[in-house]
């Protein structure tokens, strides 16, 4: 139940089973991203045993705040990991949340119009300690969901709780698709970063055509008709048959894994002989597929204004893809983002 808000007119159906993960009564603590209409919520969530017959032997409660954006939200993590921990041990004290609320009501409701559209690449710089592992956790699936993420398909991250640091994957996976070409994704859906849903929002997932979200309900996995992937620890599948030459890691893949791994062997290198922390891993990370993505589509705007049109193997490699490996993630791009070029690599034919 939802015990107290601010302000009172508010729409919170359903916020409070966003606010606490389902499974959390098996965790002491935790921290959640979700979604709620046009807002983003961050809560920090608890677990305190108390000797009371009422609530079973164990206080369980979540401090949570709502943002247009949720670039800001980090900021306040650790206000709402202590007043979580105040409510659990003086239950029915709210004035610190009250002030709270009246201090910086202005700073979280000027959000931008489109409500987390700010690219993800400038959020959160105090939470970059936790990216890297993350994306270390993936190891080369990091390249499938590149692609997936690259095409806008709807992917769904499966983990039992903690979903604070899955709420990161997700994060990460919307970092993947970033694009700072001007006229490219005017056609596709922007990357929504969904954090933690339950079966409460299946109505509104049922009309997305485009998400990341992750969850710790295992039901979610029956209802395909949900999502296009589906990952679970560091398996990554989708039921699409016309998929499924995607989740085949292919020798440019791998290039360009090696790739990333090296230059972040090369930066921590520097880091040791000038102790210069100015560049973290995570900005490389972006940086890494930021710049991929962006020689991909140059080369395809490119293609698309010459006067043949013509896609050629030769193409494919100077974009860092494997002519025959990438040729349906190829297709399926051109398509998704409506670029008017012809592929001309041939399938090949295996002796």
């Amino acid at each position: 139940m939802v015990e107290w808000c601010l302000p009172q007119d508010i729409d919170l159906e359903g916020v409070e089973f966003k606010s606490m993960a389902s499974g959390s009564h098996k965790i002491q603590s935790d921290f959640i991203y979700f979604r709620k209409g046009p807002f983003f919520g961050l809560a920090c969530f608890a677990n305190m045993p108390v000797e009371s017959e009422l609530e079973r032997g164990a206080r369980m409660k979540s401090v949570g705040i709502l943002s247009p954006s949720y670039t800001l939200l980090y900021r306040y993590m650790h206000f709402l990991e202590n007043q979580v921990r105040h409510q659990l041990e003086t239950p029915g004290h709210y004035s610190h949340l009250a002030a709270f609320y009246e201090d910086k009501k202005g700073v979280l409701h000027a959000g931008p119009g489109r409500g987390g559209s700010l690219r993800p690449v400038y959020w959160l710089p105090s939470i970059h300690r936790y990216m890297y592992p993350e994306m270390k956790f993936f190891g080369e699936q990091i390249l499938i969901l590149w692609k997936f993420a690259l095409l806008r398909k709807r992917i769904l991250i499966f983990s039992p709780p903690p979903v604070g640091v899955v709420c990161y994957r997700v994060y990460c996976c919307c970092c993947l698709a970033n694009v700072s070409l001007p006229g490219i994704g005017g056609t596709i859906p922007e990357s929504k970063p969904f954090f933690y849903v339950n079966v409460a929002d299946i109505e509104s997932l049922e009309v997305e055509v485009s998400y990341v979200a992750c969850t710790t309900e295992k039901i979610f996995e029956e209802k395909r008709e949900l999502y296009d992937v589906y990952v679970d620890n560091q398996n990554v599948k989708t039921h699409h048959d016309h998929l499924q030459p995607l989740l085949k890691i292919n020798s440019a893949d791998r290039e360009k894994y090696r790739r990333l791994n090296e230059q972040r062997q090369m930066l921590l290198y520097s880091q040791e002989l000038e102790e210069d922390y100015g560049r973290c891993e995570e900005d490389l990370f972006v940086l890494f597929f930021l710049e991929q993505n962006n020689r991909i589509f140059q080369t395809l705007l490119e293609v698309s204004a010459s006067q043949d049109k013509t896609l050629t193997a030769e193409h494919a490699r100077g974009m860092g893809l494997d002519p025959q490996g990438d040729r349906s993630f190829l297709m399926d791009l051109l398509e998704a983002y409506g670029i008017d070029v012809m592929l001309v690599i041939d399938n090949s034919c295996c002796p």
